[in-house]
């Protein structure tokens, strides 16, 4: 059992019972019918979720990393081809470009949203460049409009990999319908998480979204006959039965992770926590953050934010870092000669930057303990 006075970074069993019957109903109405794989649940699912985006196409897939995946297949992305990725991220958004045989190419971050700029994107752009994919990192959305003008400029495609950030908002459009391709995930620990793997994709382009539905079941259309090579990459129906039910919350539960990061910023300045040892992260003007994450900067010698970490955890306080090392020095990628000193931006982020809790039933009192130990820390140093 838990420790009473233990505060998660996150805890999936903080269920609301109406949601829990709901899912329980689910369950039982996707059992009735007999059909598990595609069919009427992930058609509901799908059609739900190009309402609440606002376009014609949203596409059901098995997970985030393989919508990032199905993306790069659908768009002709292969061999010879560059496609540019942050190098502070989620290994999925490199590894899927390897896995079709492109070449990731890796770009520092912004110093504050740890997401892609143009600027940044302009200094690592060759002729091979066919595709750039912006991460929408721990929900806070990356400056589109820019990155937008520059691939028109330079003919390259745009996947949007939002698979922390559904529900966020650049300049009044949800993120993931900015480019050619947006792709989520609902990992359990997304802030619309399945109960288990799941992830979708979502475009404007009629013939992509035939292409793409094509993709995740094998290349098959009609059945049995290929025009195309695919993949088992098929959403599960139960997961999309669960998902319905839980998109009804999205909002609420995204309002409550927006008021636990303001909460924290007035805790933290009630406690004097000084710029100096703590850089908090903040929402950019014109965008919408989702907070996903709320993953704060750690100044001081290194090895500060290690040493947090471990006394915050020995006051039963979880927290995680996102991530401990950068995809540009990750060694299933030295062959494309990464070094340290790189990007340095995405290296101090790696080592810096620690995940305080955030989820939409985490207390005020839980997060006064979590900033109080925060305090207590620094003031003992």
């Amino acid at each position: 059992m838990s420790h009473p006075n233990h505060v998660p970074l996150l805890d999936l069993k903080r269920l609301a019972p109406e949601l829990r019957e709901r899912l329980r109903v689910a369950f039982e109405r996707v059992l009735a019918s007999g059909q598990f794989i595609l069919g009427p649940e992930i058609d509901a699912f799908e059609s739900e979720c190009a309402c609440y985006f606002g376009l014609r196409h949203a596409i059901g897939v098995s997970s985030g990393t393989d919508a990032l995946l199905l993306a790069l297949m659908a768009l002709g992305i292969g061999p010879g081809d560059e496609v540019v990725v942050p190098a502070y991220s989620f290994f999925a958004t490199a590894g899927c470009v390897a896995r079709v045989g492109a070449r990731p190419i890796f770009c520092d971050v912004d110093e504050t949203s740890f997401n892609l700029t143009a600027a940044l994107l302009e200094q690592v752009l060759t002729s091979k460049t066919r595709a750039i994919i912006p991460v929408h990192l721990f929900g806070q959305p990356a400056e589109m409009d820019e990155i937008r003008r520059l691939s028109e400029r330079r003919n390259m495609i745009v996947i949007e990999d939002a698979a922390q950030a559904i529900g966020a908002e650049y300049q009044g459009a949800k993120v993931g319908t900015l480019g050619q391709i947006g792709c989520f995930s609902f990992f359990p620990t997304k802030n619309l998480g399945a109960l288990g793997d799941g992830g979708m994709l979502v475009t404007h382009d009629e013939a992509l979204a035939a292409k793409l539905r094509a993709l995740r079941n094998h290349g098959m259309e009609p059945k049995y006959f290929h025009k195309i090579i695919g993949g088992n990459f098929r959403l599960d129906a139960l997961q999309a039965a669960f998902l319905r039910e839980r998109l009804l919350w999205l909002e609420r539960w995204t309002n409550a992770r927006a008021n636990n990061a303001q909460r924290y910023g007035e805790l933290f300045a009630a406690r004097g926590v000084s710029p100096k040892h703590l850089a908090l992260p903040v929402g950019r003007p014109g965008t919408k953050h989702v907070w996903n994450q709320y993953v704060v900067r750690i100044k001081g010698p290194t090895g500060t934010r290690d040493r947090l970490k471990a006394f915050l955890s020995e006051c039963k306080i979880d927290t995680e870092v996102y991530y401990p090392l950068p995809l540009h020095l990750q060694e299933c990628f030295a062959s494309l000669a990464g070094r340290a000193g790189q990007f340095p931006v995405s290296e101090a982020a790696s080592r810096e930057t620690l995940a305080l809790p955030n989820f939409p039933e985490l207390t005020a009192v839980e997060q006064v303990r979590v900033v109080g130990a925060v305090a207590d820390f620094f003031e003992c140093r």
